[in-house]
């Protein structure tokens, strides 16, 4: 297995931060299918923009290459990290998925079959940029061509989406600050920015998670049923926010998130991108 990481910075002169892209990439063999490129994700763990949760880390990355994918981890920088703020996590986002992109031959990986997975206020990063990959901010800071960054999937785990009634407020808190202008905030409610340029996504929550409202992943597959986008959504009963995997994996002190019914997402998930995304 490849196993690295990379600070963004380094590749990107755009980057100012010390935003990291960490590998966890099946490395080939004569035995094994040698020339396989395999179908990849770019995971953004939650942690409303304030930190990033290790809950939704590593063992996410580890049960993607289980069922066959490459993953990659972007640590970005968040409120209590540099005070980072819009559009810091955009561009950090467009560098790690056009990084990906550009090292495919590296890493084995299918340049037409990336998907960025995010959690909650991860999922919101995921989903921006599925919505705002094509800002002229960042092709012009990052020096990159138009699409290089586009994911061609998006996975989305109980997401911050919108900055309306529904907000989870310390999520934009953290990104925009507490200067917010009604522009930023509209844009930023992620189902005014779908569009035919917005790739197909996979998105799950639960009906009673009490920090992020099930209402976040309505208004956006509503926004995506619109705009003529598939996607598939998946509503369980219950659970509380930050599921993770909802497997002993991922508990942490709060026995109420292992939940095995949740779990099944994954590999609900896994089917989703062999119909959508692994090409």
């Amino acid at each position: 297995m490849i196993c690295e990481t990379i600070f963004l910075k380094d590749v990107f002169d755009g980057i100012k931060t010390d935003a990291t892209l960490t590998t966890y990439v099946r490395s080939t063999s004569r035995a094994i299918e040698p020339d396989r490129k395999r179908a990849s994700v770019l995971i953004c763990p939650g942690g409303g923009y304030g930190m990033v949760s290790d809950r939704e880390n590593e063992p996410i990355a580890l049960a993607f290459v289980a069922l066959g994918y490459n993953a990659f981890v972007l640590r970005y920088s968040t409120a209590d990290l540099n005070d980072a703020r819009y559009p810091t996590q955009l561009l950090e986002s467009s560098a790690a998925l056009a990084y990906i992109r550009r090292n495919c031959e590296k890493y084995h990986v299918k340049s037409d079959s990336i998907a960025v997975c995010g959690f909650s206020a991860g999922g919101h990063m995921a989903a921006m940029l599925g919505t705002l990959w094509n800002e002229s901010i960042v092709t012009e800071s990052l020096d990159i061509e138009l699409g290089e960054n586009r994911p061609d999937g998006m996975i989305l785990a109980y997401p911050v989406i919108t900055s309306g009634e529904f907000a989870h407020r310390g999520s934009f808190n953290n990104l925009i600050g507490e200067h917010k202008s009604e522009e930023l905030l509209y844009k930023l409610s992620l189902e005014n920015s779908v569009g035919e340029h917005t790739p197909p996504a996979f998105i799950w929550h639960t009906l009673t998670d009490q920090s992020v409202p099930v209402e976040n992943s309505f208004l956006f597959a509503n926004a995506m049923k619109k705009a003529n986008i598939p996607f598939e959504l998946h509503i369980y009963p219950d659970g509380p926010h930050g599921l993770s995997l909802g497997t002993r994996e991922t508990i942490s002190s709060a026995t109420d998130r292992f939940n095995p019914h949740v779990s099944s997402w994954i590999e609900l998930c896994n089917r989703w991108i062999a119909k959508f995304i692994d090409k």
